[in-house]
C-alpha cells in the first residue's frame, strides 16, 4: 500500500481557529487603554495642583509690575516684556549674579564629582563589613538638612568663636580673627565645601555602584600587563562608567545651579553684601525683600528655562543609555 501523507486542510484549519481565538485577546477596549490614565490621575491631579499651577502663576507675575499695592487691589499691572529687559540689561546680571551661579556650580561640580570618585574608590578597596561601615557614615552627611549643614560651617568659620579662625591664630598665621564672610572669593569658598560635603556621598554610592560591575579579570589582567592604578582607571574603569558619571555630573549641576540654602543662610548671604548673590538669591531678595514680586518671578522664570535646559539633556542622555 502507497503511503498517504496527511492532508494539510487540519493545520490549516488549526491555525486558523487558534488565530480566531487569538484575534478577540488581541483587541483592547477603549476602557482598557484608559485605565493606567484612571489610575494615574489623583496623581497628576495632585501635581498639577502643587506644581504646574504656581509655576504658571509665577509666569503670570513675570510680566508684570506686581507689588504691595496690586496684591491689596488685587488688579494685575502688566507691562509686557519690561522685567525681562531690566534684568538681561542689568549690570548686577552680568557682573555678579551670573558669574556667581555658573562659575560656583562649575567649581562644586567638579570638586563633588572628583571627591565622590575618590571616595568610591576607597569604599571598592574595602571589605564587605568595612565598605559598610564607611557608606553609612558617609550617608549622614547626605541625609543632613542643607540648614543644619550651613550652620555648622557658619560656626567653623566664625570670626569670633569660629574654630578655623582660632587654628590659624594659635598656629601664628593671623594676629586677630578674621571675617570670612565679607570677600566675595572667601564666601563662595566656604559655600562650595559645604555643598561638597553635602553632596559627595550620592556621588560616591552612584560610582561604587558601577565600580562593583567591572569585571575585576580585566583589570587583573591590566595590572599583569604593567598598567598603574592611573591608567587602569582612565583606560578600563571610566570608560564603562561613562553613562554612571554623565548622570551624575548632570544631576549635580541642577542642585548646584539653583543652590539657595548655603548661600542665603551665611552671613551677608541675605542680600546684605550684594557681591554674593546668585540667582536663586537675587530672586528672593527681589521679592521679599524689596516687595517686587513681578522682577523676582521673572528672574525666577530665567533660572527655571536654564533648569529645564539642563534637564532636557539629563533626560536625552538617559533616553540614549536606555537604546544602548
Amino acid at each position: 500500500m502507497a503511503f498517504m501523507p496527511p492532508a494539510p486542510v487540519a493545520e490549516e484549519h488549526v491555525s486558523s481557529a487558534a488565530g480566531a481565538a487569538v484575534a478577540p485577546g488581541s483587541r483592547r477596549r477603549p476602557i482598557d487603554r484608559l485605565r493606567p490614565w484612571m489610575l494615574l490621575a489623583p496623581a497628576l491631579v495632585v501635581l498639577a495642583g502643587l506644581l504646574l499651577w504656581p509655576l504658571i502663576r509665577v509666569v503670570l507675575f513675570s510680566f508684570q509690575d506686581y507689588g504691595l499695592r496690586e496684591i491689596v487691589s488685587g488688579e494685575p499691572n502688566f507691562i509686557g516684556v519690561d522685567n525681562f529687559v531690566e534684568i538681561l540689561t542689568s549690570p548686577t546680571l552680568w557682573t555678579v549674579v551670573l558669574p556667581n551661579t555658573v562659575g560656583f556650580a562649575i567649581l562644586s561640580v567638579a570638586g563633588t564629582v572628583a571627591f565622590g570618585t575618590l571616595v568610591a574608590l576607597l569604599l571598592q578597596s574595602l571589605g564587605t563589613f568595612w565598605r559598610t561601615v564607611v557608606a553609612s557614615a558617609i550617608m549622614a552627611a547626605w541625609a543632613m538638612p542643607a540648614v543644619t549643614g550651613t550652620y555648622v560651617w557658619v560656626w567653623i568659620f566664625d570670626a569670633d568663636r569660629g574654630i578655623f579662625n582660632q587654628l590659624l591664630m594659635q598656629l601664628g598665621l593671623m594676629d586677630q580673627p578674621y571675617n570670612w564672610f565679607t570677600n566675595r572669593w572667601s564666601f563662595y569658598a566656604i559655600v562650595l565645601l559645604n555643598v561638597i560635603h553635602h553632596g559627595f556621598p550620592f556621588v560616591a554610592v552612584t560610582i561604587l555602584a558601577g565600580l562593583l560591575g567591572v569585571p575585576k579579570e580585566t583589570l587583573e589582567a591590566a595590572s599583569l600587563d604593567g598598567a598603574g592604578a592611573w591608567r587602569r582607571f582612565w583606560s578600563i574603569t571610566f570608560p564603562q562608567l561613562n553613562q554612571v558619571f554623565a548622570v551624575v555630573i548632570i544631576l549635580s549641576t541642577i542642585w548646584d545651579f539653583k543652590v539657595f540654602a548655603q548661600v542665603y543662610l551665611m552671613p551677608g548671604g541675605a542680600g546684605s553684601n550684594r557681591e554674593v548673590l546668585n540667582l536663586g538669591v537675587w530672586s528672593y531678595v527681589e521679592s521679599f525683600g524689596q516687595n517686587r514680586y513681578g522682577f523676582g518671578s521673572a528672574i525666577a522664570v530665567l533660572l527655571t528655562l536654564l533648569l529645564l535646559a539642563i534637564t532636557v539633556v539629563y533626560v536625552r542622555r538617559l533616553l540614549k543609555e536606555d537604546q544602548l
